[in-house]
């Protein structure tokens, strides 16, 4: 019965091939199909579509092995992770299904023919236990009378709270969709099981693992109150590869089998740690195939949406590493170890192991500088926690700040018995983000007021027109549907037909009029409202009434600017994965008039030189004048003409294909120009990083390159006449200037050296004392903070126990610095003296206990708040 990982893969699929099922590759880990779903928790949700007869199927019996993701929501398995033996982020569901072919009776007798045949898996009959849903009669049959279990080993699961249908064995993929009652089969691990040492369902409890799942696909959840019957009945069966593993390798937890155990012992070479069931081994060898997976699969780490939950994971797993005593950057060391276990059946990551490594280090790197402090700071939180309760703000600061997932604040607490205040961490979030909020709260407002009938449509004709004939359907002014719309009057109108393309896909929306003999409305923004295309704007004369007939007429010359540089961004994708390598996805794009802005993934800095070749490969293509073409063909058709498209975009079955040549072929719904070369010219204006792995390029065209190059010809010009020289060699004068700078610089600062220690040596006869206590407290003039800063460095040495505050006065404002030495600061910190002093000059600052600094705004108050410090302090000192 002991058979490798890969084995029991290859015999699940050999088996169901010989039923009649086709074999079916994994789908992504980011499900395509919906967006109710954040990663693909399941075996069936490629075939979510087809169980709801949306789609057509592929074959009436297929068979998967899928991968999983589970992290957050209905199916959160994150924290459990490392500390019990049977749970996951990222496992394998070994899968078969029938699309209104066979149902209960097959299904039921092909998983026990697997699991038990001499043949196949070989698991003895005795080991296994059933359960059935309570109203589910045929399967309770099936087992008992066909396949011959025994009634005392067949176990029938109710309903929870008296819910109909919230059961154990009645399954659901999520909140809605494809759901239906269920059989499971346990196997049990208990080593006595034939000698009867336990022989009831209430004493194995303990022992039964969970093996395999088989629904039976019978309804569609509308709503938490809705379930309404399917026309078509489908079976979906999940069998976890990590579970049947241990049966069948004969281990009590999944990270005994052998591809977890190869991938701890590539752990342990960096850990000084040797006793390989720490949790925390697990939990490392659990993240990495998760972040191998995701990142094969265009998930970048960032802090929003799916790429947080992969920085989540990340950072969880580097806690670990930090717990185990690992001190070098070690994770993305593991990749080839992921790909050795799982590339003989999985291809997919050793085309990206270059990328997947590189975008695991960065992100290492940069979390590394944090995650000590954030964990010493964490731990004396602990250490001072009442009631066994962490203050949310602490929480939150530690997200804030040390980028802390709060998961991750929450595994450490695990560990000490400490909870978290939930409550307290999810006002502070809220009080950021209200900080924060930079959102347009006009256009915001008319998306959630306006409410419109889902039967509204507006036939956009702009790919062929710029000016339409139409009729008013709707008109609202200020979020309420009114009849008419009057001079000076700001709303949305509504048509049946336009000519305006509404934004969408990254391109801003039209501008230009409606309007007829009597009326003309100015619009402003075009934007989707549902199926229908809103006109923004104000009527400047006369007055609109619903079923007017008017024509919608875009500006063109604005409408012409945005078609460039919508070319111009496909043109660039084209050539930046020509030049970097198809790893480069698209994460977003801003297309407007005036210029274009693409964002992409890409783990290296890309230098100057590669983005000229990016320049000069696009505007090679301009000048070769190319026909772009435009075709509306099934998405399957574009698919096999390896057409891009966004990588999280739900399309229709029939799709838009924009083409240039083969150089650039894509699904876009935008508008373009006729020919490459009415670019004129391509122009690359800035390049960043925004995020990790994430870059920014933004790019000009046609006549706003001209101008663009005109300009800085100009300033080359200004920049010669400043210096006194031809443009010729302006570059070998600003370098003499540089040189020049330095020097003078060195001078200035050997004489503000000398300056310093005269300085020094006179505050040094001016040190007063209180008890064992060294006081110094001076008004120093024009002084450059940074100057302050030295002198209190070199003096520092001098105080083994002492107080210095500067307060420096210059342009009739104060600034003010303090020192106090760490054998002080428990009875007075150079923070609190900061505060005390400026709150008398309406100034504020901040800092440490040992420094601090900050400004005042009222001089004339300053011999009284000095005066008042000087009191204080000798108070505090004399009363420590």
């Amino acid at each position: 019965m002991n058979k490798t990982t890969n084995e029991i893969r290859s015999n699940f699929l050999n088996f169901f091939k010989k039923k009649g099922h086709i074999v079916l590759p994994s789908s992504s880990l980011v499900p395509h199909n919906d967006n109710t779903l954040l990663f693909t928790n399941a075996g069936m949700n490629q075939f979510k579509d087809i169980f709801l007869n949306e789609k057509k199927r592929p074959h009436p019996r297929v068979t998967t092995v899928q991968r999983c993701l589970r992290t957050g929501g209905k199916h959160n398995d994150i924290e459990n992770v490392g500390y019990t033996t049977r749970h996951h982020t990222f496992f394998e569901m070994l899968g078969n299904f029938s699309f209104n072919d066979y149902f209960k009776k097959e299904a039921i007798m092909y998983a026990w023919e697997l699991l038990t045949s001499p043949i196949w898996f070989n698991i003895p009959k005795k080991k296994l236990w059933i359960s059935v849903y309570k109203d589910d009669k045929e399967s309770y049959e099936i087992w008992n009378k066909i396949i011959e279990i025994p009634p005392d080993r067949i176990i029938i699961i109710g309903d929870k709270d008296n819910i109909q249908y919230n059961s154990d064995n009645f399954w659901q993929m999520g909140d809605t969709g494809p759901c239906g009652p269920c059989t499971e089969i346990f196997y049990d691990c208990e080593q006595n099981t034939l000698n009867h040492h336990l022989d009831t369902f209430e004493k194995k409890q303990d022992y039964l693992l969970e093996i395999w799942n088989i629904v039976f696909i019978e309804f569609n959840r509308i709503s938490d109150t809705k379930i309404i019957p399917l026309s078509a009945k489908s079976i979906d069966t999940g069998m976890g590869l990590e579970r049947i593993a241990s049966v069948l390798q004969n281990v009590l937890s999944n990270y005994k089998i052998d591809i977890f155990q190869e991938l701890i012992k590539s752990i342990s070479y960096f850990s000084p740690i040797k006793d390989l069931n720490h949790p925390s081994f697990k939990i490392i060898a659990d993240h990495i195939r998760s972040c191998a997976y995701l990142i094969s699969d265009n998930i970048i780490p960032s802090n929003e949406h799916r790429g947080y939950v992969l920085r989540r994971i990340i950072r969880r797993a580097l806690r670990h590493g930090h717990k185990i005593g690992i001190k070098e950057i070690f994770f993305y060391k593991l990749i080839p170890s992921v790909i050795k276990i799982m590339e003989p059946f999985h291809n997919k990551l050793n085309c990206n192991k270059e990328k997947i490594e590189n975008i695991l280090k960065i992100e290492e790197i940069q979390f590394t500088k944090t995650l000590d402090k954030g964990l010493k700071l964490l731990k004396k939180e602990i250490q001072k926690t009442k009631n066994g309760i962490l203050n949310g703000d602490i929480a939150f600061y530690l997200y804030d700040t040390f980028g802390f997932p709060i998961d991750l604040t929450a595994d450490v607490c695990y560990e000490h018995k400490i909870k978290i205040n939930y409550q307290e961490y999810n006002q502070e979030k809220e009080k950021q983000k209200k900080k924060s909020s930079l959102s347009n709260k006009f256009y915001k407002n008319y998306n959630e007021a306006i409410i419109l009938n889902n039967n509204d449509t507006c036939y956009f004709q702009g790919y062929q027109k710029y000016k339409t004939h139409a009729v008013i359907k709707t008109i609202f002014i200020q979020n309420k549907e009114v009849k008419k719309i009057e001079k000076n009057q700001i709303g949305i109108i509504f048509l049946n037909q336009t000519s305006f393309y509404a934004e969408s896909g990254g391109q801003i929306g039209d501008i230009g009029k409606l309007y007829n003999t009597e009326s003309y409305f100015k619009v402003e923004d075009t934007k989707k409202y549902g199926n229908t295309i809103g006109h923004i704007g104000k009527l400047i004369i006369g007055k609109m009434t619903i079923n007017d007939h008017i024509y919608s007429k875009i500006d063109t010359v604005h409408r012409n600017n945005i078609q460039l540089n919508h070319t111009a961004t496909h043109l660039l994708h084209a050539a930046l994965r020509c030049n970097l390598g198809d790893n480069v996805a698209q994460k977003g794009s801003l297309v407007t008039d005036k210029y274009l802005r693409f964002d992409f993934s890409y783990p290296k800095h890309i230098n100057l030189s590669q983005l000229q070749k990016i320049e000069k490969i696009i505007n090679l293509k301009i000048q070769n004048n190319i026909l772009i073409t435009s075709q509306e063909i099934s998405l399957k058709e574009a698919k096999k003409r390896k057409a891009i498209s966004l990588f999280e975009y739900s399309y229709k079955p029939i799709v838009r294909v924009i083409s240039i040549n083969d150089f650039s072929i894509e699904l876009c719904g935008g508008t373009h120009a006729t020919r490459t070369g009415d670019l004129g010219y391509f122009k690359i204006i800035s390049y960043s990083s925004i995020a990790s792995g994430i870059k920014r390029i933004e790019a000009i065209t046609g006549e706003s390159t001209i101008d663009y190059l005109h300009k800085i010809d100009h300033d080359i010009q200004d920049i010669s006449l400043i210096l006194k020289s031809n443009n010729s060699n302006i570059k070998e004068n600003i370098n003499k200037l540089i040189i020049q700078i330095y020097s003078l610089e060195k001078q200035v600062k050997q004489l503000q050296d000398k300056t310093n220690k005269y300085q020094i040596k006179k505050l040094i006869e001016k040190i007063e004392h209180i008890q064992d206590v060294k006081i110094l407290i001076e008004i120093l003039y024009e002084n450059h903070l940074k100057t302050l800063r030295t002198i209190i460095n070199q003096l520092k040495n001098k105080f083994e126990k002492g107080i210095i505050l500067f307060i420096n006065k210059k342009d009739k404002n104060i600034t003010a610095i303090s020192y106090v030495s760490k054998n002080l600061i428990n009875c007075i910190t150079a923070k609190k003296i900061i505060q005390e002093l400026l709150q008398k000059t309406h100034g504020k600052g901040g800092g440490n206990n040992e420094m601090a600094e900050g400004g005042g705004i009222n001089i004339q108050k300053l011999p009284l708040a000095l005066q008042h410090i000087k009191l204080w302090i000798h108070k505090k000192i004399l009363n420590q």
